[in-house]
């Protein structure tokens, strides 16, 4: 059982996406390292741009299958040979709308013309797959033949695709044994109607050993059956292993800063809520049982157990993440901090760690000296080049820095880190708008997310200013990171 990546053609093809050559050539090499069997790198036929891209692909020499994506003509065969790529998928129709009505051929024509098409290509000396394109829609008996006609000219295997995401696993199943007793038949399914992961598993149960994903389920409307719900779900449920389950957590944000398309949060496996944990019962539960409330560990694909805070967060929650941040706190005081969070909660606000440590200071009375500290901040967007200029304090020492940057936030960071130096080597892990109200005062809320020496802290500040509430956000959570390592700062870097 294989998968085959699509995510660089039919992801591409999502509206609002396109991959540049080096964002091609950074998803490919993810790819492989989850160890995708094949990778299918676009369309030749479409450019010249594509076609170059598609050959930085097929230079990296990768253990997986570089393949190209042809409609029914011997020119686009010809332009996927001129990347070297070692296959191609040559769609064709196969219901009587594509037939007909798109194409303008007849049953008989089509045929035909697909089995010159395939005798062409492995000439060629290509692998081959002929996607019977609405498959789903078309008349089984017809789908037989064209099926029938592709294996018998040459082709290594035949494609189901579920086109426009119309069926369900009943007629997947049907259609997907038909064929599979002619010889090797694929997958490809769409997510319209919330079910390409059912009916993928449906056509493997029927006998198909190739199934065609996209990662994050990127692709047109609904998108392609998601790549790793189907990894997860082969090797959990079915003990069938076909990717490098690690890789995939890493595998979906490469694809997410590729395409600028944000992990939902509570889309399986990827999603940030996956493992994350604020109901009381549920958190006591796990702090228990790591097994008790979750299918899987996170760490089987590349993720990290969290847990969240808001109202519903319970003692067992706060107790647990205060340990996170060696803050001790007795029994007493931690049922009133957990009281003062479900309050914070309960009034619209999601509760950050930095949140959390603030309650907790206020209530045990341990008051803590700032190490980083935001004095002034000036940025500037008008001209070429942003600019920001900065001025902290840092262990009771005034600091000032300045830096460029492609935006005003991204020379205020620069700023920041040339004035703390080397020491404040904080990652940061995400960054994201997280609320904006409406009017000409409008209050954006910027939430970050930063991590040292394998410690994290997510802090949330609001501001009219986008620039002010990041760089405060950030200077907040670095004052966090660094307080709890209680080490002297160096001087910063000349």
């Amino acid at each position: 059982m294989r998968l085959l990546d699509t995510t660089l053609r039919d992801g591409e093809q999502a509206p609002g996406v396109s991959l540049s050559p080096d964002e091609k050539v950074d998803i490919a090499r993810a790819l492989e390292r989850a160890g995708v069997s094949t990778i299918e790198a676009g369309s030749a036929c479409t450019g010249a741009g594509e076609r170059q891209a598609i050959s930085r692909v097929t230079d990296l020499d990768l253990d997986a299958r570089i393949t190209s994506f042809c409609r029914g003509l011997k020119g686009d065969i010809d332009l996927a040979l001129e990347c070297d790529v070692d296959g191609v998928h040559i769609v064709v129709p196969a219901s009587d709308r594509h037939v007909e009505d798109k194409v303008g051929t007849s049953r008989e024509d089509n045929l035909e013309k697909t089995a010159e098409l395939v005798d062409y290509a492995k000439d060629n000396d290509l692998w081959v797959e002929v996607i019977g394109e609405d498959g789903s829609r078309a008349d089984l008996d017809y789908l037989e033949d064209l099926a029938e006609a592709s294996l018998e000219a040459g082709a290594d295997r035949f494609c189901f695709a579920d086109t426009v995401g119309h069926t369900g696993p009943e007629h997947t199943y049907e259609a997907v044994a038909r064929l599979a007793e002619l010889g090797p038949v694929s997958a490809h399914t769409h997510d319209d109607l919330g079910l390409g992961v059912a009916n993928a598993l449906a056509a493997i149960s029927a006998g198909a050993d190739l199934v065609h994903c996209t990662v994050n389920g990127l692709g047109e409307r609904a998108g392609n059956v998601a790549l790793e719900e189907v990894a997860i779900a082969l090797a959990h449920v079915y003990d069938v292993e076909t990717a490098d389950l690690e890789e995939l957590y890493d595998l979906a944000q490469v694809v997410s800063r590729a395409t600028g398309v944000q992990l939902p949060p509570n889309k399986a496996v990827i999603g940030e809520n996956a493992f994350t944990h604020e109901s009381g019962i549920h958190t006591d539960g796990t702090l228990k049982d790591d097994k008790m409330y979750e299918p899987y560990p996170p760490e089987t694909v590349g993720r990290e157990r969290r847990l969240a805070l808001g109202k519903h967060t319970g003692r067992a929650g706060v107790k647990a993440t205060l340990e996170e941040h060696d803050v001790d706190a007795d029994d007493g005081e931690i049922a009133e901090i957990a009281t003062r969070v479900t309050e914070l909660g309960d009034r619209g606000r999601r509760v950050t760690d930095a949140d959390l440590l603030a309650i907790a200071e206020d209530v045990t009375g341990e008051d803590r000296d700032r190490v980083v500290d935001l004095l002034d901040l000036t940025a500037t967007s008008g001209g070429a080049v942003p600019t920001a200029s900065i001025r902290l304090e840092v262990d009771g020492e005034e600091r000032v820095a300045s830096g460029t940057g492609s935006g005003p936030v991204d020379a205020a960071v620069s700023a920041v880190r040339e004035a703390l130096g080397s020491m404040a080597d904080a990652e940061l892990e995400s960054y994201h708008v997280d609320a904006v109200t409406g009017g000409t005062d409008a209050v954006v809320t910027v939430e970050v997310t930063m991590v040292r020496n394998d410690r994290s802290v997510t802090v949330a500040r609001s501001e009219a200013d986008i620039t002010r509430a990041s760089v405060t956000a950030m200077v907040d959570a670095l004052d966090r990171l660094l307080a709890a390592d209680q080490q002297p700062l160096a001087p910063a870097d000349d």
